[in-house]
């Protein structure tokens, strides 16, 4: 494929994803999606790799799409045009339970699968068994007591199947909030849906195919550029969050080892040595806890390296299973999954870098939320 085809292609797919975000934005019931913008939108190939997102939230993105888009497609192996499926499952490739995401396969008139559409979308309520969405102190799923739903069918024929709907509006607090956030994510998608599709008459299948696989090879390029101006080399670095109820006194270490493969330009990202799953929300989703490494990663590269599927080929993300770095499994709570232990994951990776080599990485900083964006639950006295 030419250049100038690459080019143009790869900025189709991006405008695909920024117009599926402002659809949120400007749909959007709850103040999380139309202030906060609390929402990301991906572009995932046939083969569940991460092709493209718009600019949104990297702890959405970067690891997630790919794995959620692999469950719905273990879970549903007849996939039809007009299906739609809601994931929230941390167990099944999701972020946290308080992340809704929309999936819709994108088939041709054959009933081929070609793209996998997302659209996630942080909640208001999500039927915790208190009015929060963020448990950090629950001792496992069942006490967080979220709805879990691993892709889902929620539409046939792009109907919608009301059971699931009905279920929704029963256990989440704001019924009607919700479901104005649902018809948004549910239209995001489809817009993303119908422009594919429109690309795929105007270039082809095969073409969109090719230029898939292009565009990886190409940032594969760029990210074998970016770490071989990098010395090799490797560090360990630590951070620590605070006690919580369900952690030990002195909070929970985390501890991230980081190598540096000039040569073969490969970089490893190492979270095994961590505590096991603990007894709190605060435990990271497998998805969550590869993102924080990667955005530590991807912020300590000089260059402006593409986030796909091709530069992850060179980056490698160690866990061990059972660990509270992305190694719980059910009913293990992954209630908070998305903030407070994925900033300590990734400080440490940031930190690494620079003890690699001066002006590589990042000093460690604060958490995502300052005091002014806390998140306020319970019920207002008025």
């Amino acid at each position: 494929m030419d250049p100038v085809t690459l080019a143009v292609l790869s900025k189709r797919f991006e405008s695909i994803t920024t117009k599926m975000a402002n659809t949120l934005l400007r749909t959007g019931r709850s103040g999380v999606l139309n202030l906060a913008k609390d929402f990301s939108t991906s572009i995932v190939t046939r083969d569940c790799e991460l092709m493209t997102g718009a600019e949104t939230l990297p702890i959405h993105v970067l690891s997630g799409a790919d794995l959620m888009a692999r469950s719905m497609m273990d879970l549903h192996p007849a996939l039809r045009r007009g299906d739609a499926f809601l994931h929230n499952s941390p167990y099944h490739g999701c972020s946290h339970p308080a992340d809704h995401t929309i999936l819709v396969p994108v088939i041709d008139k054959k009933g081929e699968h070609h793209f996998t559409v997302w659209v996630k979308a942080h909640q208001a309520d999500c039927g915790n068994g208190q009015p929060t969405t963020y448990m950090g102190h629950a001792r496992d799923v069942y006490e967080e007591g979220a709805l879990i739903f691993p892709a889902v069918k929620v539409q046939e024929n792009y109907e919608d199947i009301e059971d699931i709907i009905r279920m929704c509006q029963m256990r989440i607090r704001v019924p009607v909030q919700w479901r104005g956030d649902f018809l948004a994510m549910i239209g995001a998608a489809r817009i993303g849906e119908r422009e594919v599709l429109a690309m795929a008459d105007e270039y082809g299948w095969e073409t969109l195919h090719t230029f898939s696989g292009e565009w990886f090879d190409y940032s594969e390029k760029v990210m074998i550029a970016a770490i071989k101006k990098m010395p090799s080399g490797s560090a360990t670095a630590t951070s620590t969050h605070d006690p919580v109820p369900g952690t030990p006194e002195g909070g929970i270490p985390i501890k991230v080892g980081v190598k540096i493969d000039s040569k073969n330009a490969r970089i490893e990202v190492d979270l095994r040595d961590n505590p096991d799953a603990m007894p709190c929300g605060l435990n990271l989703s497998e998805a969550c806890a590869r993102t924080g490494a990667m955005i530590g990663v991807f912020n300590s590269i000089e260059d402006l390296v593409p986030t796909n599927a091709g530069s992850f080929r060179r980056l490698k993300v160690h866990i061990r299973e059972g660990c509270v770095a992305g190694g719980g499994k059910h009913p293990t709570s992954m209630s908070v999954a998305t903030t407070n232990l994925a900033d300590r994951m990734t400080n440490p990776v940031q930190r690494a870098f620079s003890k690699i080599k001066d002006g590589l990485g990042l000093a460690e900083c604060g958490p995502i939320f300052p005091a002014s964006l806390g998140v306020i639950s319970g019920v207002d006295p008025r």
